[in-house]
C-alpha cells in the first residue's frame, strides 16, 4: 500500500536544509543576471492570515522559477514597522510600542517561516530600527540641501481630543476616525517634500511603465492631475480688488452665471469676520467630510456673500459671489466661475439657488440659450450664444478666449496641478524623528550628521492625549548644534509613507556607514517584479517614484523608476458573520448548525454578512497556523494559485484547501509509482509533457498561475492513465521539477526519492523539445449524413484515401451503414469525412 506525503516531517525538515545551505541568500559578486522579486512588505500587526499568504506565495513561486532558470535572486523580507496601530496598543494594552512591535515581527516571521518562502532573511529590516531609521534621516537632510524638503504654515485637521493631524481620509462626517470628536481646521508649521517639482516627470513617466497595470497608470496620471486652461481675475464690481479664478473650459464663459470662493479662501475668511452668518457656514463645512471624493458626493452647499463681481468680456453683466463646499482650495487657485449648463456640479448648484443656466455648448440641434434639463452637457459641440465665438469648436474657442485675455492683461493660459506637495508631518512619538532642531537665535537648524540618529527616547508617557515627545523631560531640549545656546527638538515624527518609498534599495544595498551604495543598489534595481494590492496604486508607489526620482536628480542614484513591474494581486475573501449584539465574529467563533449559523461560545444565532475582503475590523480572516497543521505548507501554497486568476479575488473555501490536500497526496502517489525503470517510449506522454514544460514557464512568467496549476493537473493526469515506459519516468521527474516553486517541501521530498542531485531548489528549469511543440496529428471528425458519428486521430496532412479508408473502418460507421455501401464520402484534409448513405 502506498504511503502518504507526511508534510509535518518533510515541510520541517526541508525549511531547514534551506536555512543551513543558506539557498535564497542573494549573492552580489555573482556574475548570473539579475532578477529583484520583491512584494511589499507587511506592517507587523501581530498576526498573518491567509490574504498575506496568497501575496507572499506569488512572488515564491516567481523567485523559485527565476533561480532555476539561472538567474541570481534577489528575494527579501522586512517590516514597515512605524505607525499609529503600535501607539493605540500602548494605550490600550499598556506596552511600549517597541516591544509590541518586535513581539508581532517574531511572531509573522515565525508564520512565514513556515510556509518555506524562499526568502533572504540575511537581508531582513524594519523600518523602527535605528540602523534604517538614521539613515533614513540622512537623507531626508540630502532632501533638504538639495531644497526639496521645506517648512510652512498649512491648514490642517485637528483632532483635539487625540491632539495630532488627521490626513482628509481619517476624517468621518466630520469627526476624527479614532476619538470622534469633531475635528478642527488649524494653522500649523509642517514639513513638506517638494513632490511638485516632479509632477511632470512623475507624468511622462509612465508612459515607460508598460508592465505596470494600466488601470494603476491612469489613477496615477490623475492623481496628478495636470489640466491646461487659463487662469484669469475677477473685479469685483464697484471696486479695485478681486481673486483669481483657474478654468479648464474658458470657452464657456459667457454662460457664466455665478462665482465661487473655496471656504478656505482668504477672501472667504476676510468677509467673515464682518459676517457671523459666512463664519458659521465655513465653519459647518470644516466639519464636513474634508476628503474630495465626500466634498464631490456630498450636497452642493453655498453662502451669498451679497457681492458681485464683473464678467471679463462686459463689465455691466454682475456675477453673484458664493461661499461653496465643494470649491477646493488646493486646486487651481481656490475659487471657479460657474457655468451650469456644462458642469454637472455647477448645475445642481444653480438649480438649488435659481441661478441662471445659459446653454453655450450646442447640443446637436439644440442651441436655445436657456437650458431646462437635469443633466448638464458635458460633450463636444460649437460654441453657441457666446458673441464673437459663436460656431467655434471647443479647443478653437478656448485658444481665442485665452489670446484675448492675455492682450488685454486679465488673464493668461497656463497648466495646473492637481498633486499637492506632500506634507510629512506627523505629530506621534512611534515614527522616524524629524532630523532638526529649533533655535530661538539660528532658527530651524539640521541636526549634524555625526549626531544621527536622532533616536526616540524609550522611557515615554502615554498617559495623556497627544504627541508623548512633546511634555518629554528631557529629549527634546538641546544644544544648538551652531551657537551652542538652549534650543529643542523637532518633536513631529515622518509619514510612515516615508518609511515604505526607499526600503526597496536599502533591502539592495546595506552598508553601515550609509543608506546605500550607489552602484551596488544600481546592479539590482529597478525591483524587476513588484507585487502588492491595488490599495497602494496611488500614494506609496507615487512617493517610492518620487523618492527615486529625487535620488537621481541629487546623484544618488543613477535609476528613474523603483519598480519595472507591478501586479496587483486580488484579495483572499471570506463571509462575515455578526453576532446578535453587534458584534464581529471570526469563522473559528462561529458552526453551521443546519441551515443555521450560530456562535459557538452563545450558541446564539449569528448573521452571515457579505463576502468581503479579509481584514482584522471584521474578523473575517483565516490564520494559515491550523491550515498548515492540519494540511501541510505546500497545500495551502497551491490552493492559493490554484482557485483563480492571480488578479482576482479568491473566496476562501474549506473544499478548496481539501482539494488542494488530495492534489499533494496524488502527486506524492504518482511519484512512488515512478520506479525509473520503464522501458520504450511514449510519444503521446512525451508531447504532452514538453508542450506542459513550455507552457507553465509562460505561465509563471506572466504570473498566470492558475493556468500553470490547470496543466499540471493535466500532466497528471495524463501520468496516471500511461503505462510504464521510459517516457513514464521523464514525465514524473519532469512534474516534480514544474511543481517544485509551488509545492517545495514535496518536490524536494520526491527529488530525493528519485534520486536527483542536490536540493531541487539548485536544480535546473527543464528545457522543453521544441520539435514535440508542433502539432504533428490532427483530430478527424467522422460525419454519415452530416452528423457526428466518431472521431479519429491522424497524422496531419494525411491523404484522402487514407482518411476515406480510416472512416470506413470506423466500427460506429460500420453499424450506421448497416452493410449498405456509400453513395458518396466527402473528405476535407485535417478536418473532416463525411459519408452519405
Amino acid at each position: 500500500m502506498a504511503s502518504r506525503f507526511d508534510p509535518k516531517t518533510a515541510d520541517a525538515r526541508w525549511q531547514e536544509r534551506w536555512e543551513q545551505a543558506q539557498s535564497f541568500a542573494a549573492d552580489n559578486a555573482s556574475a548570473k543576471p539579475r532578477a529583484y522579486v520583491l512584494e511589499m512588505f507587511p506592517y507587523p500587526s501581530g498576526r498573518i492570515h491567509v490574504g498575506h499568504v496568497r501575496n507572499y506565495t506569488m512572488g515564491d513561486v516567481l523567485a523559485r522559477y527565476k533561480r532555476m532558470r539561472g538567474h541570481e535572486v534577489l528575494h527579501p523580507m522586512g517590516w514597515d514597522a512605524f505607525g499609529m496601530p503600535a501607539e493605540n496598543a500602548a494605550i490600550e494594552k499598556k506596552v511600549h510600542p517597541g516591544e509590541w512591535t518586535r513581539a508581532n515581527i517574531a511572531a509573522m516571521k515565525a508564520q512565514l517561516k513556515r510556509l518555506g518562502f524562499a526568502l533572504d532573511w540575511s537581508r531582513e529590516l524594519a523600518t523602527c530600527d535605528p540602523e534604517y531609521y538614521g539613515h533614513e534621516q540622512a537623507l531626508f537632510l540630502d532632501l533638504h540641501a538639495a531644497g526639496l524638503v521645506y517648512r510652512k504654515e498649512s491648514a490642517v485637521n485637528w483632532d483635539p481630543v487625540d491632539q495630532t493631524v488627521l490626513a482628509n481620509e481619517q476624517v468621518i462626517d466630520g469627526k476624527g476616525w479614532r476619538s470622534g470628536a469633531p475635528v478642527e481646521r488649524r494653522k500649523l508649521s509642517q514639513w513638506f517634500l517638494r513632490i511638485t517639482a516632479f509632477a511632470d516627470e512623475l507624468l511622462h513617466g509612465l508612459d515607460a511603465l508598460d508592465q505596470w497595470p494600466d488601470k494603476v497608470r491612469l489613477m496615477q496620471e490623475n492623481w496628478i492631475g495636470k489640466s491646461a486652461g487659463m487662469r484669469f481675475r475677477f473685479k469685483f464690481v464697484g471696486e479695485t480688488t478681486g481673486f483669481e479664478v483657474f478654468t479648464t473650459r474658458p470657452d464657456t464663459l459667457f454662460g457664466a452665471s455665478f462665482a465661487a470662493l473655496s471656504p478656505d479662501h482668504p477672501i472667504a475668511h476676510r468677509l467673515a469676520e464682518a459676517s457671523p452668518a459666512l463664519a458659521a457656514f465655513i465653519a459647518r463645512c470644516q466639519a464636513g467630510g474634508t476628503s474630495e471624493a465626500e466634498i464631490e458626493g456630498g450636497e452642493k452647499q453655498g453662502f451669498d456673500t451679497g457681492y458681485c463681481v464683473e464678467h471679463p468680456f462686459n463689465k455691466n453683466w454682475h456675477l453673484p459671489v458664493y461661499v461653496a463646499n465643494f470649491v477646493l482650495m488646493e486646486y487651481g487657485a481656490g475659487a471657479i466661475f460657474g457655468c451650469p449648463a456644462h458642469d454637472q456640479r455647477d448645475l445642481d448648484f444653480a438649480r438649488k439657488y435659481e441661478l441662471k443656466v445659459l446653454r453655450v455648448v450646442a447640443d446637436g440641434d439644440k442651441t436655445d440659450i436657456h437650458f431646462t434639463g437635469d443633466e448638464a452637457w458635458t460633450g463636444a459641440g460649437r460654441i453657441v450664444n457666446s458673441h464673437f465665438l459663436d460656431g467655434m469648436e471647443i479647443e478653437e474657442a478656448k485658444a481665442e478666449v485665452i489670446a484675448r485675455a492675455r492682450h488685454e492683461g486679465w488673464g493668461e493660459g497656463v497648466t495646473v496641478w492637481r498633486l499637492r506637495d506632500w506634507g510629512v508631518s506627523r505629530q506621534r512619538y512611534w515614527g522616524t524623528p524629524i532630523p532638526f532642531i529649533h533655535c530661538a537665535a539660528c532658527g530651524v537648524v539640521p541636526v549634524p550628521r555625526d549626531q544621527l540618529p536622532v533616536l526616540l527616547p524609550e522611557d515615554i508617557d502615554f498617559d495623556a492625549p497627544g504627541n508623548p515627545l512633546t511634555r518629554h523631560p528631557t529629549w527634546k531640549h538641546v544644544a544648538c548644534p551652531r551657537c551652542g545656546g538652549g534650543a529643542r527638538r523637532e518633536t513631529d515624527t515622518l509619514d510612515t509613507f516615508v518609511d515604505s518609498s526607499w526600503y526597496f534599495i536599502r533591502f539592495a544595498s546595506q552598508p553601515e556607514d550609509r543608506p546605500f551604495d550607489k552602484a551596488a543598489a544600481e546592479a539590482w534595481l529597478p525591483v524587476g517584479q513588484y507585487i502588492g494590492g491595488v490599495e497602494h496604486a496611488i500614494l506609496h508607489l507615487l512617493y517610492a517614484r518620487f523618492w527615486t526620482r529625487a535620488l537621481q536628480r541629487m546623484g544618488r542614484l543613477d535609476v528613474a523608476e523603483p519598480f519595472g513591474g507591478l501586479f496587483t494581486q486580488g484579495m483572499v475573501t471570506h463571509e462575515t458573520y455578526l453576532a446578535r449584539d453587534g458584534r464581529w465574529l471570526g469563522p473559528d467563533e462561529v458552526e453551521r448548525r443546519g441551515d443555521e449559523i450560530v456562535e459557538i461560545a452563545t450558541g446564539h444565532h449569528v448573521e452571515a454578512g457579505r463576502i468581503e475582503k479579509m481584514s482584522k475590523s471584521k474578523k473575517n480572516t483565516v490564520d494559515p497556523d491550523p491550515i498548515i497543521d492540519r494540511f501541510g505548507a505546500d497545500a495551502l501554497r497551491w490552493f492559493m494559485l490554484s482557485d483563480s486568476p492571480p488578479e482576482r479575488d479568491l473566496p476562501w473555501s474549506e473544499a478548496g484547501i481539501e482539494g488542494a490536500g488530495r492534489f499533494v497526496q496524488r502527486l506524492w502517489r504518482i511519484v512512488e509509482s515512478g520506479e525509473l525503470s520503464g522501458e520504450g517510449s511514449d510519444p503521446n506522454l512525451d508531447r504532452k509533457l514538453h508542450r506542459t514544460i513550455a507552457g507553465v514557464a509562460e505561465d509563471i512568467e506572466t504570473l498566470s498561475f492558475n493556468k500553470a496549476v490547470a496543466k499540471l493537473y493535466e500532466l497528471a493526469t495524463a501520468i496516471e492513465r500511461a503505462p510504464p515506459s521510459a517516457s513514464r519516468d521523464s514525465a514524473v521527474r519532469g512534474i516534480v521539477l514544474l511543481a517544485a516553486p509551488m509545492i517545495p517541501h514535496l518536490a524536494e521530498e520526491a527529488w530525493e526519492r528519485l534520486g536527483g542531485e542536490g536540493l531541487i531548489a539548485d536544480a535546473t528549469w527543464p528545457e522543453a523539445d521544441h520539435t514535440l511543440l508542433v502539432d504533428d496529428a490532427v483530430t478527424i471528425a467522422i460525419q454519415v449524413n452530416g452528423k457526428l458519428r466518431d472521431t479519429l486521430t491522424a497524422a496531419k496532412g494525411a491523404d484522402r484515401a487514407d482518411l476515406e479508408a480510416m472512416a470506413l473502418a470506423s466500427d460506429k460507421v460500420v453499424r450506421q451503414l448497416a452493410g449498405a455501401p456509400p453513395r458518396k464520402v466527402i473528405v476535407v484534409p485535417d478536418r473532416l469525412v463525411n459519408i452519405v448513405s
